[in-house]
Parts: structure tokens; sequence; C-alpha cells
């Protein structure tokens, strides 16, 4: 079995994923277009919004979408996407990329179990936690 999680976006999914894959190492493995799809007619104004696409972090891979517009996206609320980074200084450098243009929920410090952590929502309506997280003992 193998959890997997699949992140909706309101027709700015292929930026958001470039932007990942850009700024945090990612790999975009996969992206097919609505106006891609053999098995739909598909609006013009639908044609570049992604179907599917599938974006490799480190060990972990995301999958994602543009929702059509009758679905009344709204941007992730109550679910983080959790990034733990190896260094202060790394997680300093993800927290400006990811902060630029976004909301901060939690600002980025020290707390008792993480060197620096915070919570934000990026300017793509993803939500994050990231953290360089400190040792358990």
């Amino acid at each position: 079995m193998k959890l997997l999680t699949y992140l909706n976006y309101g027709g700015n999914c292929e930026q958001a994923f470039r932007f990942y894959e850009q700024h945090l190492g990612g790999q975009i493995t996969m992206m097919m277009l609505q106006g891609e799809n053999p098995a739909a007619k598909v609006p013009p104004e639908r044609a570049k919004d992604v179907l599917h696409a599938r974006l490799l972090i480190g060990e972990t891979e995301l999958l994602a979408s543009d929702v059509p517009p009758e679905a009344n996206f709204q941007p992730m609320r109550s679910v983080y996407l959790s990034l733990s980074l190896g260094s202060t200084e790394e997680a300093e450098r993800v927290w400006a990329l990811l902060s630029d243009g976004g909301q901060i929920f939690m600002p980025f410090g020290e707390t008792f179990f993480a060197y620096r952590f915070g919570m934000l929502r990026d300017k793509f309506g993803t939500s994050w936690m990231i953290a360089h997280e400190r040792p358990m003992a």
C-alpha cells in the first residue's frame, strides 16, 4: 500500500509545479494538459489547465491538477505539506522562497522541537509547514 498526496489548483498547477521543481530540487515526472486529453473534447479556455501532473520531491511524489471553474477552487485549508530540511540555512532559504507573496500563519522561528519552524500558504494556494527539526532524544 502507498499513500499519495493529490493537490488541486485553481488554474496555476503548472506554474506551481515548475516553481517547486526549480526551487525545491523536485522533478516533474509527468504533466498532461486538458487539451492533450484524447478521451474528451475540452473547451479552448481549459486547454492549458493541468489534467494530471506528478512531481517528485526527495522520496515523496505529489500528484495534482487544476480544478474546473465550476468547482469553485479554494486554497488548501486544514492540510499542510510538511517539509523537513537538513539545515537551518536550507530551511531559511526555502521559507523565504515559499513565503514570498504568500500568507504566513505562524512566523518562522525557533521552537522547542525545531531549530526553525513556521507555517504558511504560498502564492499558489499550497499550505506548508517548513522545519529544521531538533533531534529527538
